[in-house]
């Protein structure tokens, strides 16, 4: 496997599903809590298959390590905490096998899910604070939703963690708010 270092869009995206697979995010259910549903998170993002029983553990930790990046988005703390995600676990390369050549890094062969999770979150988090700044570390802005993520679209304006969950809630929510007061207009009328 390969992660290109200018993919950070894709990385982000990655590093942003992870942090939201937690318990506190869905209201007391943990989006990966055993080994099956980490395959199956691992197959959606085309990762390695979790292989090693501590393979959970490992990466429950780095949710939390990636989270805490995210909740307090420091520079010079984003910096050196992606750059401890992607220490030693691959070589960097010059990709050529496309219509145009990119600096990638090859995870190594016996690279676990850990591994690649790690790289591309590291890869992620550097990428964004490089070329779109910090601010765009954000908490999700649904009142009732504990999650976090990284706005890596074109006008940096997204408020929700997940547009399709969080932001139809708020919707639906505003929506019933104004049915309801227009009931009560027509019926003081």
């Amino acid at each position: 496997m390969q992660v290109a270092l200018d993919d950070y869009v894709w990385a982000a995206g990655i590093a942003t599903d992870l942090v939201n697979t937690t318990a506190e995010v869905w209201q007391g259910e943990d989006k990966l809590p055993d080994l099956a549903s980490l395959a199956a998170f691992a197959e959606l993002h085309s990762l390695p298959e979790p292989s090693r029983p501590g393979d959970l553990r490992a990466v429950h930790r780095l949710r939390v390590k990636v989270r805490d990046l995210i909740d307090h988005p420091d520079q010079a703390r984003l910096i050196t905490g992606a750059t401890a995600l992607t220490t030693s676990i691959g070589d960097v390369t010059l990709d050529t096998s496309r219509d145009r050549a990119r600096w990638a890094v090859s995870l190594r062969p016996d690279a676990t899910v850990f591994d690649a999770l790690s790289l591309i979150c590291g890869v992620g988090i550097l990428g964004v604070v490089q070329s779109l700044g910090v601010e765009r570390f954000r908490a999700c802005g649904a009142p009732t939703c504990r999650g976090a993520f990284i706005d890596t679209t074109r006008p940096g304006r997204r408020r929700y963690c997940m547009p399709g969950l969080c932001g139809n809630r708020v919707n639906v929510a505003n929506h019933r708010a104004r049915k309801a007061a227009e009931t009560l207009d027509f019926r003081a009328s």
